[in-house]
């Protein structure tokens, strides 16, 4: 079923700049009404017959002609007093995907605060005499999720400025400020770029860049660590083209090392892709070790180890502040990224690392009870796991209650306006930061909404057909068959609530 777009948004936008209400888009493009039309507000909806007020559908009828199936939960409250405003299952327990990063945001700022920076160091047990260090030489993991193959390089340029050269001891490495999970979700597919390892030492978001190129009967593979300025190689990890038709990608890992394998019938004649790596750890060492040799450093090759207490810093990195790291993460809905911050914030907690992703997480789920009276339950930081589920009421509580004197909806993505080609309306006075959650049959927004008339409000939407998801759970590929259509329906139910919600709520 084609979802067809009740509201002509030529003729909302018309109404906004006339000072009355306007409609708000996604991101991604609307399918466009297939005639322009002001839709009549239906007989018993709780706006009827007021005055002023241009007529919409009901929720019950868009919800119906977006033909989901499985469960559609939504809540709108006034900004200023919380009061709830329109609401449909408001406490059906759904999942909520990566609409989680904004608990995650919430929980890190608390526990770690804004100017909260990581730090990687490179640490040695020993002086430096006559251009060698006098003992081994550490690299040291903070936790710091945006570490990258350029920071790396910075670090081994200071270290060479220092006039080092070699070591008498060993190349080290210590990943433990994080526990070692070889992935956030073992149950997606293996190439799932969206789900790498965790650990305390992570780089380049802890992805290896694969590209492949055709050479007569063959192909030419090539494995980096790319950043911005530099691409060194990832020489402890490699790929074989294999003939066969499934599976696509398999994976093995060991002492340090990983092997991929690639069905030959999915590569072109050339291209690339990330691919996750599942021990973060040896894998930055692994590619320090090949920086520091371009800057003249004779380094063995790494080992894990746990740094002494005490070691001598030669160099150190700094991230950005945490809330510039949330703002990004919260843009491009990084799970990684959610992921350390939220079990950092529990480290910071419990004294220790967690054990488990899920441990993390009920810490998280407590903190949010005590803290918002929210029951919720959370299986990771970031939404990629199965087992988190929220309430519609719950999402707009929460947003409620971190509105006054916080930060959360400066961080948030703007939504921006599409008129009915799925084009950007510039100019628009209508503001909303929101955070979207997409799984394979399971789509959602929540976030902030404000009009032109000083109207400021908040929405959670929460849609998801679990019999459908069920059956693409094990599932290899990526994007599974019917999702993109059933997303984009979604989406669209998502776009025309919001819609309605402007037009029914001009004023607050």
């Amino acid at each position: 079923m084609t979802t067809q777009d009740p509201i002509s948004r030529r003729w909302l936008l018309g109404a906004l700049l006339a000072g009355a209400a306007t409609p708000i888009a996604l991101p991604a493009k609307a399918e466009a009404p297939r005639r322009s039309l002001r839709p009549h507000l239906r007989p018993g909806h709780p706006r009827a017959g007021g005055a002023g007020h241009a007529d919409v559908p009901t929720p019950d009828e868009l919800i119906a002609r977006a033909n989901l199936g499985g469960e559609v939960g939504f809540v709108l409250a006034d900004a200023h007093t919380g009061k709830v405003l329109d609401s449909h299952l408001p406490d059906a327990a759904m999942p909520i995907a990566s609409m989680t990063k904004v608990f995650t945001t919430l929980y890190a700022l608390d526990q770690l605060g804004a100017d909260h920076r990581f730090t990687t160091r490179v640490v040695t047990t020993g002086p430096v005499q006559g251009g060698v260090v006098q003992g081994d030489l550490i690299l040291v993991g903070g936790g710091d999720p945006t570490l990258d193959s350029d920071d790396l390089a910075d670090m081994a340029a200071a270290i060479a400025a220092k006039g080092v050269r070699a070591v008498t001891g060993r190349f080290l490495y210590d990943a433990s400020a994080i526990t070692h999970f070889a992935a956030m979700d073992p149950s997606q597919p293996p190439q799932a770029g969206y789900n790498p390892g965790l650990s305390g030492l992570n780089l380049n978001f802890n992805r290896v860049h694969f590209e492949w190129t055709r050479t007569g009967k063959g192909y030419r593979v090539q494995m980096d660590a790319r950043g911005q300025r530099i691409q060194p190689a990832a020489p402890d990890i490699t790929m074989t083209v294999v003939d066969r038709d499934a599976p696509l990608y398999t994976h093995s890992a060991s002492d340090g090392h990983e092997s991929w394998t690639v069905a030959r019938r999915l590569l072109s004649r050339h291209g690339n892709r990330w691919l996750p790596v599942r021990d973060p750890g040896a894998y930055a060492a692994s590619v320090f070790h090949e920086i520091a040799a371009a800057y003249s450093i004779r380094l063995p090759q790494p080992g894990p180890a746990r740094a002494p207490t005490n070691p001598i810093t030669l160099v150190s990195h700094e991230s950005d502040k945490l809330s510039a790291i949330l703002r990004v993460m919260l843009y491009y809905s990084t799970n990684l990224t959610a992921e350390l911050v939220g079990l950092a914030a529990t480290t910071k907690i419990e004294g220790a690392p967690p054990a488990t992703l899920a441990q993390s997480a009920a810490q998280m789920g407590a903190w949010i009870k005590s803290r918002y009276n929210v029951s919720a339950h959370f299986a990771d930081h970031s939404g990629l796991a199965h087992g988190t589920r929220v309430t519609a009421a719950d999402l707009v509580s929460v947003l409620y209650q971190a509105s006054p004197g916080g930060m959360l909806r400066s961080l948030l993505k703007n939504i921006y306006l599409l008129d009915d080609r799925g084009r950007l309306i510039k100019n628009t006075p209508l503001s909303v930061q929101a955070k979207t959650g997409t799984l394979n049959y399971v789509s959602g927004l929540t976030g902030y909404l404000s009009g032109p008339d000083g109207q400021e409000l908040i929405f959670a939407i929460l849609t998801s057909n679990m019999a459908r998801r069920e059956k693409v759970l094990d599932s290899s590929v990526e994007r599974p068959r019917g999702v993109p259509s059933w997303t984009r329906h979604a989406r669209q139910l998502q776009q025309n609530l919001i819609e309605s919600w402007a037009v029914m709520y001009p004023h607050n």
